[in-house]
């Protein structure tokens, strides 16, 4: 089940794809008919290639020795993972189709197809529209950040949900934060069998740590403001009765 807000900025795809790689801490590389899973052994260059440090016996060097130059020899799949315990915790999937070339002790992966595959479908992203892309600024502190405000802050997640419709809070069992970019949070509110996504956009995009604190102080400011939906105050009643 899907819960919606009048206004969901997020990335568009490209962003997102780019996104991805950049805070992913593995990713799977299937190979001339082989597959293995790389812990820490990538870095993404500025134009969106895929730079693999691998061991001197992996079946990747052999495929990419052997593959005919520039045909697609190899898929790389990277997992968006929410960092904060939830159902269904995969956001994303990237499948990266390309070739690698050996390249200064490395493999270089340059992408010739790229899907992003999210639970609204997927959606193939434009070569050059990746390339010119750029990681969303907050990307690799997200983990951190999120964490931090799930674990040390649940009354704030509390009070942000006075920014939810009532009607989005029914039934829920549990709200935790899902996502946030610079554009904004993501909460994801659970039910006993079911769950939605709810958007909660900044009042301007965050490009930085720093940024995103006073966006954050904007929207708990606003939820302060804010009556607590009649939902979840029911919900709390039952649950201390």
């Amino acid at each position: 089940m899907g819960d919606t807000q009048d206004w969901t900025a997020a990335p568009g795809a490209a962003e997102r794809a780019r996104s991805v790689p950049a805070a992913a801490w593995s990713c799977a590389v299937t190979a001339d008919g082989a597959r293995e899973e790389l812990v820490g052994a990538h870095t993404v260059t500025e134009d969106g290639a895929v730079r693999l440090a691998v061991p001197d016996d992996s079946a990747l060097l052999t495929a990419a020795i052997c593959a005919p130059r520039q045909e697609p020899s190899a898929v790389l799949e990277f997992a968006d993972v929410a960092p904060v315990p939830v159902r269904s915790r995969i956001r994303a999937r990237l499948h990266l189709a390309g070739w690698f070339a050996p390249d200064r002790g490395t493999l270089l992966f340059r992408p010739t197809r790229v899907v992003l595959r999210r639970s609204s479908g997927a959606v193939v992203v434009d070569l050059d529209e990746y390339a010119a892309a750029r990681p969303d600024p907050l990307a690799e502190a997200e983990a951190r950040l999120l964490t931090h405000l799930a674990d040390a802050h649940p009354d704030a997640v509390e009070r942000l949900t006075r920014l939810v419709r009532p009607e989005s809070l029914h039934a829920a069992t549990r709200v935790l934060p899902l996502a946030v970019d610079r554009h904004g949070l993501t909460l994801r509110i659970e039910r006993t069998c079911a769950h939605g996504d709810v958007r909660l956009p900044f009042h301007t995009p965050a490009d930085d740590v720093a940024q995103l604190t006073e966006r954050m102080h904007a929207l708990l400011a606003q939820a302060t403001a804010a009556a607590c939906p009649r939902a979840l105050q029911r919900q709390r009643a039952d649950g201390d009765g």
